[in-house]
This record gives structure tokens, sequence and C-alpha cells, in this order.
């Protein structure tokens, strides 16, 4: 099967005054198409960075990595970011729709991805009159739209109760087996249950990924 990303060697550094930190040291691995990952690890461990490597947010110091990365089609490529990224000039509705307004082809109505998620009422408010979970859902939503072949949340459910929890994951899993690849950055055993692959990450180092294919999250 052919993945969507491959890394192979990546490294990441930063300068800390007269330190340097290696964030991320010597990954490689492969996702595949068709499954939901997880990448997991304590806070610090290099997650983040690992995410905004793959998603192109940042250049690698050595290794490479092949995958969409390099786009701008939210065909190809969809983030659900910690700072969940809302236009606050616009409704969440058409927030949720952006993707589609830049030529990404929809694969799902825009108004049922948001019904999904419980902000089906709040269509045509800014995103300052929802709470911070509802804003969260609206972003998770905006990158369901498109069903793109690579999805990327970081941390997708951390401003969710249990319920809507459940929402999250029933939707990423869902375009996970529909052909999408989703890579998921989590704490939540309850997206963890739902995760085909496990990746651990401690001090930039990824584990259980063996041959690079990942561990059951069994």
């Amino acid at each position: 099967m052919t993945a969507i990303v491959r890394l192979a060697g990546v490294t990441k550094r930063y300068r800390r005054g007269r330190e340097v930190v290696t964030a991320v040291d010597d990954v490689s691995l492969e996702l595949p198409p068709g499954s939901m990952i997880a990448l997991v690890g304590p806070s610090g461990s290099g997650k983040t960075t690992l995410l905004n490597l793959i998603c192109g947010g940042d250049e690698a110091d050595d290794g490479t990595i092949a995958g969409p990365h390099d786009t701008a089609d939210w065909s190809q490529l969809a983030i659900v970011p910690q700072t969940i990224g809302l236009l606050p000039e616009l409704t969440m509705r058409e927030n949720v729709g952006l993707p589609i307004r830049l030529g990404a082809p929809a694969a799902t109505d825009v108004g049922e991805v948001m019904e999904r998620l419980g902000i089906g009422l709040l269509a045509d408010r800014p995103p300052e009159e929802t709470s911070l979970g509802e804003q969260q859902r609206a972003a998770v939503a905006r990158a369901l739209v498109t069903a793109p072949g690579l999805l990327i949340a970081d941390e997708p459910t951390s401003h969710q109760d249990e319920a809507n929890t459940d929402r999250v994951g029933e939707a990423l899993a869902d375009v996970a087996a529909s052909g999408s690849c989703v890579l998921v950055a989590t704490h939540d055993g309850r997206l963890l249950d739902r995760c085909t692959m496990v990746f651990h990450m401690r001090d930039g180092v990824v584990t259980g990924a063996g041959d690079g294919v990942g561990v059951d999250a069994t």
C-alpha cells in the first residue's frame, strides 16, 4: 500500500540560548491511507514539532519528508491546529466552508458536517459568540468538508466533553475509513480507542514504529 507520507531520518533542532535542543530526533515512519493514527507522548516530547514538519509548517534540518506538505490544496492536506485558527470576520458556516471557497472540491455538505458535530445551530454566528469547544469542532468540520488525503489534528478534543469527543472521534474515524490518512496528536484515551495505529514519542524519538508501519492500537 502506497504511503501518504514517508519520513526518513528526520531531525529538527532549535537553539535555546547557547543550548541546542533536538525536538525531533532521526524519525523514520510511513503513514498509509485509510488509517487513523495516534501520536502520543508527554508535553514537550516533540509531537507538535513533528506535526509541523509533516504539514510543511517547518523544515527539517536533516532527513527527508515525502507527502503533501508543500501543497495549499485542502483536498490533499487539512490541518486542525491547537490554536483552532478560525477567521473572526467570517461566520461559523463560512469558516467551515472556506476550503470550498478556495477551490477545493466538497466531499460533504457544509451544513451536514456542522450538524454532525453539533454546531449546526451556530452557522450564522461569528466565532466570538461561540464557546472554545464549539470553535474547535468548527475547525474539525473545516478539515472534514473536503475529505483530504491527509488530515492532521493536534489535540482536537482538548476542549470537548465526553459526548462531543465521541462526535469528533467518530467523524475522524469515518473519514479515515473512506480512504484518508488521519494523524492525531492526543492524550485522549477515547480517541486512542478509535485509532488503527499508535506511535509513541519521547524526547524527540518515535518508538513503537518498528519498520515504519506503526503498532496496533490494541
